[in-house]
């Protein structure tokens, strides 16, 4: 499905921050959006969040089920 895609895609970009974040100490997003305490800095956050929470149902899906594009 596509919106698993968009999720997967959110999830990694939201991965590679937080590998920035812990590994340079530096947070692409802020850095983009004006700070972690901006509305689009949040906005992204909330989103990424979302997407996340979203792939967590992909671990349960039948396998027999998968959309194969």
């Amino acid at each position: 499905m596509v919106i698993d895609k968009i999720a997967l895609i959110l999830s990694i970009i939201g991965g590679i921050n937080w590998g920035s974040i812990g590994i340079f100490k530096f947070d692409i997003v802020a850095w983009i959006f004006g700070g972690q305490d901006a509305v689009v800095s949040r906005i992204i956050y909330a989103i990424v969040g979302i997407a996340s929470l979203w792939c967590i149902s992909l671990l349960f899906r039948n396998k027999g089920a998968v959309d194969h594009d």
